[in-house]
């Protein structure tokens, strides 16, 4: 298997025609049927494992990911995924009967949850894989139809998607577009039921510019600079551990990782230390050489992340290699907010850290800013809970970084900034879901109140 160089764009005939045919065979009721959507999500399980070796080569040509660190964040996560809506499917799909207030009765009340209809589905090169096929097992528990794009950043990775997608669906029920900025824009002409998309909060509001046209409701998981923040009571060992884990993993090229970090002054050395440790604990003496650091996506993206390090103070890494697309795991000391560094979310190997002495200065910082999609706090209990009671994020961890992502009950979404919506576990299948709510009243019975001219107003008004 080789490095592909480019996708072939789709032809903008192609893209309306493929929007048309989803329409169609959604009209044909077949994919709203509880037991067809598990029949598709088994077989969209059985293409995941047999595409299995190839998405992790994939992977590994694109972005330098080890086949550990695939399995790990891109298709364990959606075999997880596709398990949970297969075990939950029939229960979530089940009309819920509601209460009724005196006043209907005696009426009965339910929800009822129905798929929107046509899905757009768009991922971001970062986590290509899992970033497009989560969301779609969301739209197929639904019971949707989908239109995929993937990234054309990472053009290996969208071939193999392709021919998984191909041959396991029919091209009506679920199908590829591929291309750039110009194929996006035919795709954004077209009308959709729902869309999810995943990217920058300036790719973000394109989108949503696009869904106003129709009113189509999105959901879009955006990014920011997800602040990180140790106080000086946190275990220091630990603390470096894991801001080490989920900052530099994916070379630092994930929407959740910590942007920036926040150290007491007391212990903002001893934590710089203990990182540098962990670093060559875990990449070797010269991480360019480990088989488990990744690469930076593109040359313009290498671009970008060099010039934050210039003039800065380089407190550990900052080797770089433009032709082999690799930034070293890199930590910056005595950083300001108004460095280049913190303008723009970093998406890549670079951590900025900032010092503090009273906690109230660092949630200045951070409210006075964009609405985080992760907010991560090291130190005592007592002290996260005022802190997460004075901020707000899409989500976070406590004494961790990352690992909300990984539990199938909590919502993942950003807010303000971030995003709007959630997927993973049931919120997956509600997003795609229209919440229908339904009155039902017997005929054997024809209560007056509700009838012009009232005859019965005042003892409505005590009933209502």
């Amino acid at each position: 298997m080789e490095k592909v160089k480019q996708v072939t764009p789709s032809s903008a005939s192609a893209i309306e025609n493929q929007v048309k045919a989803h329409h169609t065979f959604f009209a044909t009721q077949q994919s709203k049927s509880v037991n067809y959507r598990l029949q598709q999500l088994k077989k969209l399980k059985k293409a995941v494992l047999k595409f299995q070796p190839k998405i992790e080569k994939a992977l590994w040509l694109d972005l330098h990911k080890s086949p550990e660190e695939a399995y790990l964040t891109e298709t364990s996560i959606v075999l997880n995924e596709i398990d949970y809506h297969i075990k939950h499917l029939k229960r979530w799909a089940k009309p819920k009967r509601v209460s009724t207030p005196l006043f209907v009765l005696p009426s009965s009340s339910r929800l009822i949850h129905e798929p929107y209809g046509v899905a757009m589905i768009m991922a971001p090169w970062n986590y290509p894989f899992q970033l497009l096929i989560n969301p779609l097992v969301g739209a197929i528990s639904a019971g949707c139809c989908a239109l995929l794009k993937p990234a054309p950043q990472t053009p290996t990775v969208a071939t193999v998607i392709q021919e998984m997608i191909s041959e396991t669906f029919t091209s009506e029920y679920v199908s590829i577009v591929q291309g750039s900025k110009e194929e996006n824009t035919q795709m954004f002409a077209q009308k959709f039921d729902v869309m999810c998309f995943t990217g920058s909060p300036y790719l973000g509001r394109i989108v949503m510019q696009a869904a106003a046209k129709n009113l189509t409701p999105v959901v879009l998981e955006l990014g920011g600079k997800s602040p990180c923040i140790v106080d000086k009571d946190a275990n220091l060992d630990i603390a470096a551990k894991r801001i080490v884990w989920g900052k530099f993993i994916n070379a630092g090229q994930t929407c959740i990782a910590p942007d920036y970090l926040f150290a007491h002054t007391s212990i903002k050395d001893d934590l710089i230390d203990k990182m540098k440790q962990h670093i060559k604990a875990m990449y070797g003496e010269n991480p360019q050489e480990s088989r488990f650091f990744p690469r930076i996506v593109t040359p313009q993206a290498h671009d970008r992340l060099t010039a934050y390090l210039e003039g800065m103070k380089i407190v550990s890494g900052g080797a770089k290699d433009r032709e082999d697309l690799y930034i070293e795991p890199t930590i910056l000391d005595n950083v300001t907010p108004k460095d280049a560094v913190m303008q723009d979310e970093i998406f890549g190997p670079i951590l900025p850290v900032m010092t503090f002495e009273q906690i109230n200065t660092v949630l200045e910082y951070v409210n006075t800013n964009e609405k985080p999609l992760a907010f991560y706090f090291f130190g005592k209990n007592s002290t996260a809970k005022s802190v997460l009671q004075q901020t707000t994020s899409g989500g976070g961890c406590i004494n961790d970084t990352l690992m909300h992502i990984a539990n199938h009950h909590l919502p993942f979404g950003g807010v303000g900034n971030s995003g709007m919506g959630s997927y993973h576990g049931k919120r997956s299948f509600e997003a795609f879901s229209h919440k229908r709510g339904i009155v039902s009243t017997p005929t054997w019975i024809d209560i007056p109140f509700k009838y012009v001219p009232f005859k019965y107003f005042k003892l409505l008004k005590k009933l209502v």
